[in-house]
């Protein structure tokens, strides 16, 4: 394969700060652009019950203006330096970020630096975000499907709080309050639960010395509190059924997966390629779609045959074992038993070892392709190399692209036995709700 140019380049960097901040620098030359990643060891994770999607709403309130960067100066000073920023929450992580042209790079430093210990929340902005991120939420579960994928996580994991929604529950965001949310912020934006990552047109030792000048005099704060649950082992099926106003009638069957630092993720990746096509593991990328694969099993066995109008899978790294879950629309008039039916059947397929050399090829092939692809730009490589040293070490997408060459036919037998088991699914099911009778 050609490669791009901005997978060219000096190698990472690492330094870590006498206050704990750690550095990824990677010096990439080819155009005058850097990207500037500021990640946070907290997601909804770090929460609990009663005060759930409070990760997410700092994230917002973290867009409002610091103590020097004024909130009408801060989209202003991003456009000038000729560039685009945005931030997200999710279950191990909350990230926000800056491409910019490099000549800015000094500017975003200091942005970044200021939002770390600097932020304000005025009563008046935490009032605002309420509504906003209410009806974020009552927007994603107006979608079946998300509601759908709630309900189930909700059931398959019990005891860990990748349990719950990012977004949180409705009864606690009309709860929480601004001392919740300022104090959630200064226990976990601390130098010493941080990662800068800096990738693109700049001399290292110059851009370590401005971020040991903007960021090396904010104080070490107290070390977070860590998650302790572990997830006890699931004894047998789970079964959702929901009724809500859709089109169609859905299904969703999850599993328990283990963590991307785990020796089963890359045999898990190939089982899943094989199964639906190859998964992405930038979850930055993956809000850009991955239409299923009409070379995969589950699509020549549930939609080339009539069963289903789509069906796709999920499995995405995680610091925690999370899920592995296959979602798919049944046809009209077709009972989501037989989908069902047909799914497990491909399962046990792949438990039996049934891997033609020719499938197993092609998975590695397409997992290679999506991850090169995904690491065109120095905005996707930056998030790598932040979002991996965040769940686990900066360099796992390496180590999981090396042993995905050694996964053969017995390692995804095993790992499909041991992961996609009767005993450890839960199975969803959503169908339209019946019309109202009497109706005007």
């Amino acid at each position: 394969m050609k490669r791009h140019p901005a997978r060219d380049g000096g190698k990472v960097r690492r330094v870590r700060l006498a206050n704990g901040l750690t550095i990824l620098l990677r010096e990439l030359r080819q155009e005058p652009i850097a990207s500037i990643w500021c990640w946070y060891r907290v997601g909804s994770r770090d929460e609990r019950p009663g005060l759930t999607g409070l990760s997410h709403w700092v994230e917002h309130m973290n867009f409002k203006g610091t103590r020097r960067v004024p909130k009408s100066q801060v989209t202003r000073r991003v456009e000038l330096a000729g560039g685009l920023w945005n931030g997200y929450t999710w279950l191990d992580v909350t990230a926000y970020f800056e491409t910019v042209e490099s000549r800015s790079l000094e500017e975003m430093i200091r942005l970044e630096a200021s939002r770390m210990h600097e932020c304000l929340y005025p009563h008046l902005e935490v009032e605002r975000e309420r509504t906003v991120v209410i009806s974020e939420l009552q927007g994603g579960e107006n979608d079946p499907r998300t509601f759908l994928d709630k309900e189930v996580s909700g059931m398959a994991l019990q005891a860990h709080p990748y349990r719950w929604p990012t977004i949180g529950y409705l009864s606690d965001l009309r709860a929480i309050t601004r001392d919740d949310l300022y104090a959630h912020y200064r226990r976990f934006y601390v130098p010493n639960n941080a990662i800068l990552v800096l990738v693109g047109d700049f001399a290292t030792a110059e851009a370590l010395r401005l971020v040991r000048h903007h960021f090396g005099k904010i104080p070490r704060g107290a070390e977070p509190p860590g998650v302790r649950t572990i997830e006890p082992p699931q004894e047998g099926e789970r079964r959702v059924r929901l009724e809500r106003p859709s089109g169609a009638t859905y299904l969703q069957c999850s599993y328990h997966a283990p963590a991307a630092s785990d020796d089963d993720f890359p045999a898990l990746l190939v089982a899943d390629a094989i199964l639906a096509g190859p998964a992405t593991i930038n979850v930055w990328a993956s809000g850009r779609g991955r239409g299923p694969s009409k070379s995969s099993r589950l699509y020549r066995a549930l939609v080339e045959a009539d069963l289903a109008t789509d069906v796709g899978t999920t499995l995405v790294p995680t610091r925690h074992p999370f899920l592995y879950s296959v979602q798919a629309t049944a046809k009209d008039g077709v009972d989501p038993g037989r989908i069902e039916t047909v799914l497990y059947a491909e399962i046990e397929r792949l438990a039996r070892g049934d891997v033609a050399p020719a499938d197993l090829e092609r998975a590695r092939t397409q997992l290679h392709a999506r991850q090169a692809l995904e690491n065109e730009s120095v905005t996707d490589i930056a998030h790598q190399l932040g979002f991996f040293e965040t769940i686990a070490r900066h360099d796992l997408p390496s180590l999981i692209a090396r042993r995905i060459d050694t996964v053969g036919p017995e390692a995804i037998a095993r790992v499909v036995r041991a992961w996609l088991g009767e005993r450890q699914r839960t199975v969803g099911i959503l169908r339209p709700s019946p019309p109202v009778e009497g109706g005007a």
